[in-house]
């Protein structure tokens, strides 16, 4: 009896052995992130170990790169024939992954279900041309951060709901000695000034193209330039601030330094954690400003998606893994530093608690939120345009000989 039990074992533990290679095939996916903004490199570590706690047959290795690298590091990988399966892509770079075939068109994954239940403007991240390229994942623009404590002492009730009244509270406070220059943004020559210029575009009411052509060189988008230099110029911006970009901007926040500045989401409750703010439990948050006449408020649309490389040879599981990062479930318990891009998240207490005010100034920002051009040559747009900035602040060119020369110099 006990031969006959132990050969029925040895038996079934030779079946087992034959079939576990199978059983166990693990399916590797090379995924490609940001490290900085939005969700927090522990954040994604802890989503994805997740993920594959509910599928054990699918490994993710993640890697993660500042925001300046992380285009031409899927552009390069592809180039290579090997490197990511899933990547974190901007909504300015559908156009160019479309067209020079980076991203696979997901248009037959995405579900009706999904569809409804994502914000509308979200999808305008992962589009192009009517399809879709991935799933949007980041929901994000940018606000107008202050100081609380320091707005009271300078004897200002209410802050700024247009940019010049920005700019005389500001002076405000200097004159007061409150601080020396109140105002902080992320204006080094890279795509971070692109995103304060865009937002106040957006304030002036102008165009970046008109026709396919460049058209932010008359209008709003020399207006927006204008009030730049200005701010600069006047001492209220500190001056650093054409070399900062936005987690320059948070320290110098958190350290009191500033009584405002524009950041993108995940600045209100990293500012609000006393562990590594000075100015916890003071940090105020509005829409960005609008300009009298023109606009209420002002938003930059600063979301971001993901999606599968064209090289992957495990489309299936990268988008197994991509709808599992995107979930209503995965977002709503990672909401604290970018907010969930499905509507009905917007009513659960899970989310809401405890940032009331920053999804107040949400619902407006979001919903004002403004694209930068949708051109397969946006790269060569927005460095035409940093210069600009650069050049302008410095002083070494007039803004509207500055942005001539970018329009010039833009490849449009």
């Amino acid at each position: 009896m006990l031969k006959s039990f132990n050969k029925t074992l040895l038996g079934a533990a030779l079946i087992g052995a034959s079939f576990a290679p199978h059983a166990f095939a693990e399916t590797t996916l090379n995924a490609l992130f940001m490290a900085q903004a939005a969700y927090s490199e522990a954040d994604v570590r802890a989503m994805t170990d997740a993920f594959a706690k509910a599928n054990p047959d699918i490994k993710v290795n993640l890697e993660f790169v500042p925001y300046e690298g992380l285009h031409d590091k899927t552009v390069l990988a592809q180039g290579s024939g090997g490197g990511y399966d899933v990547v974190l892509f901007d909504v300015i770079w559908p156009a160019e992954y479309a067209t020079n075939k980076v991203l696979v068109d997901v248009s037959s994954r995405v579900t009706d279900e999904m569809k409804k239940g994502v914000l509308p403007g979200a999808w305008t991240t992962v589009q192009y041309d009517g399809k879709y390229f991935g799933m949007p994942w980041i929901l994000d623009t940018k606000y107008l951060f202050y100081n609380k404590e320091i707005l009271e002492k300078a004897g200002i009730k209410t802050p700024p709901k247009t940019w010049d009244e920005l700019t005389e509270q500001g002076k405000t406070i200097k004159d007061k000695g409150l601080l020396a220059t109140p105002i902080a943004w992320s204006w080094s020559q890279a795509e971070a000034a692109i995103c304060d210029y865009t937002t106040l575009v957006s304030a002036y009411g102008g165009d970046f193209l008109k026709d396919g052509k460049p058209a932010f060189q008359t209008g709003g988008g020399l207006d927006a330039l204008k009030y730049m230099v200005s701010s600069y110029s006047s001492g209220l911006t500190n001056p650093n601030s054409k070399e900062f970009l936005e987690e320059d901007v948070r320290k110098v926040f958190e350290n009191g330094d500033a009584a405002f500045a524009l950041n993108w989401t995940y600045m209100y409750n990293m500012a609000n954690d006393p562990k590594d703010s000075k100015v916890a439990g003071k940090v105020g948050v509005v829409p960005a400003p609008g300009v009298a006449g023109k606009s209420e408020a002002s938003a930059v649309n600063g979301s971001m998606g993901l999606g599968i490389t064209s090289a992957s040879k495990h489309p299936d599981e990268a988008w197994k893994y991509i709808t599992f990062m995107t979930s209503q479930a995965t977002q709503n318990a990672y909401a604290k530093l970018s907010l969930p891009i499905w509507a009905s998240s917007y009513e659960d207490p899970a989310v809401t608690k405890g940032q009331e005010e920053l999804i107040s100034a949400a619902k407006i920002g979001l919903a004002a939120m403004y694209p930068r051009p949708t051109t397969p040559k946006y790269q060569e747009l927005s460095t035409a345009l940093q210069q600009a900035i650069q050049e302008s602040l410095l002083g070494q060119s007039s803004p509207e000989d500055a942005l001539k020369s970018a329009a010039d110099n833009s490849g449009l």
